[in-house]
Formats: structure tokens, sequence, C-alpha cells
């Protein structure tokens, strides 16, 4: 078996140390007892304790909670229904390409433009009706609008493993429409469902951008309040806070890949 050259196995060291090593220094000095500077004083809990005592940083948690739930359960849903129909349903070929590229715009284009874009869609709707005020309400409307395409890509991804085999099996069968769906596609696709949620919900808990641009007074999610406090000064609470975050996403991301490698 081949080696690979040390100077190829160092650049990969460094690199994963680069990307790395800043948060495992934020988790380092969330513990510390220290309040300002780098100078380490000791190991303490005490920041993550007044962490779960702050009011406001509860709030946000609910509303950053509420977002990503109510926005990836909607999300996954449509995004499975979008899958199913892309590559079930009988389409031309120009068609099919023109639906990939479509599905693909949310995922390649940057935060900032499709929150700008969103910015003009809910400035006419409130033409229509107060009910699209910055608020939660559209933040839940503007997640959905980048969750559903990730959604679409790991299910059909899922769809194209499977094949139509079994489907065309179960149609000798005389399984009605219903039924296929029920029973045989839906228990099929499970691993690409859940690991689409999976992956939708963590980019809802990790968004800034469109957060940023569709939130009211009383809609602020932890992004935004991590953004808000470090212009203040980071602190050991915002270092426990960003700790707890990406523990979560971390974990939803390993689980993601684990359920996708399973499938």
């Amino acid at each position: 078996m081949r080696r690979t050259h040390p100077i190829i196995t160092s650049l990969a060291l460094l690199t994963m140390g680069f990307l790395y090593l800043p948060l495992v220094g934020v988790a380092v000095f969330s513990v510390n007892s220290a309040r300002r500077g780098l100078v380490w004083k000791g190991f303490t809990l005490d920041w993550y304790i007044k962490l779960f005592s702050n009011e406001w940083i509860l709030e946000a948690a609910w509303n950053t909670l509420v977002l990503a739930v109510v926005s990836t359960l909607i999300a996954t849903v449509l995004g499975t229904i979008l899958a199913i129909g892309m590559d079930r349903f009988p389409w031309t070929r120009k068609t099919s390409s023109f639906l990939d590229i479509i599905l693909h715009i949310p995922v390649v284009i940057p935060d900032i433009i499709l929150a700008a874009a969103l910015v003009v869609a809910f400035g006419l709707l409130r033409l229509l009706s107060n009910v699209f005020e910055p608020g939660l309400l559209n933040m839940i409307i503007g997640h959905i609008t980048f969750q559903v395409a990730f959604v679409a890509l790991v299910v059909r991804s899922r769809l194209v493993a499977i094949g139509r085999e079994v489907e065309e099996a179960a149609r000798d069968l005389f399984a009605s429409n219903w039924y296929l769906l029920r029973r045989v596609m839906i228990p099929l696709l499970m691993p690409g469902i859940v690991a689409g949620a999976m992956l939708a919900f963590t980019l809802s808990l990790d968004d800034f951008v469109i957060s940023f641009f569709t939130a009211g007074p009383e809609s602020q999610t932890l992004p935004l309040f991590i953004f808000a406090a470090v212009r203040r000064g980071v602190t050991p609470q915002i270092h426990a806070l960003s700790t707890l975050i990406m523990l979560i996403t971390v974990i939803l991301v390993i689980a993601t890949e684990r359920l996708t490698r399973k499938g």
C-alpha cells in the first residue's frame, strides 16, 4: 500500500488545525474563570450556569428552536414532495434540466442576495396584509425558502439510489398510488427524509443573514444575539453559548452523515 507523502499529510493537518483550533479556543475560554483577556485563571462552569439564568438568552434560544422546528417540518414535507415530483414525473429532458437549475439556485446563491430578495418580497406582501411585518412568521418563511432545496436534494439522491424496480414490482402486485406511497416509498425514503430534515434544522440554527433581514424586535435568535453581544465585547457567556451551538451543530451533522451513509 502506498504511503501518503509527508508534505501532503502536514498540509492536511495544518488545514484541519486552521479550521478547528479557533473552535477549540472558544470552548476552552468558555470554562476559563477569567472574565476578560486571554489569561487562563482556572476551570469553571459558572459561565454556563449564568447562561441558563439569562432571560434574554433563554428567549432567543426559544425563538431559535421554534424557528428551526417549524421551518424544518414544513420544508421537509415540501422538499420530499418536490423530490418525488421531480424524479418520478415523466418530465421532458429540457424541463428536467430547468427544474434542476431552479432547485440548485437556493443552494449556491449567496445568502445576502436571497435575503435582499426576501425583503423586497415581504415589502410587496405587506401591501396586501400586515401579517408580513418583520417577525417570526417572515423568518420561518425565509428559512423555508432555502431549506426546501437542501431537503429535496438529499431525498432525491435517496430516490436515485432506490431506483424504480421496487415501485414497478409493487404496481405489478396491484398496489394503489396511496398504498405505494405509504407502504413502499416513504419507508424506503425515511433515511433520506430524516437526513434532509436534520440538515435543514442545522442550517436554520446557524443562519444569521436571512434571520437578520427578516427579524422583528421580538424575534431575536441566538445568532442575532451573539452578533449584537460581540459588538459590545466578547464575554465568557458568549463563548459558552457559541460552544453549545457548535456542539449541537456537530451532533446533528454527524447524525445526518450516519443516516445518509446507512441509507
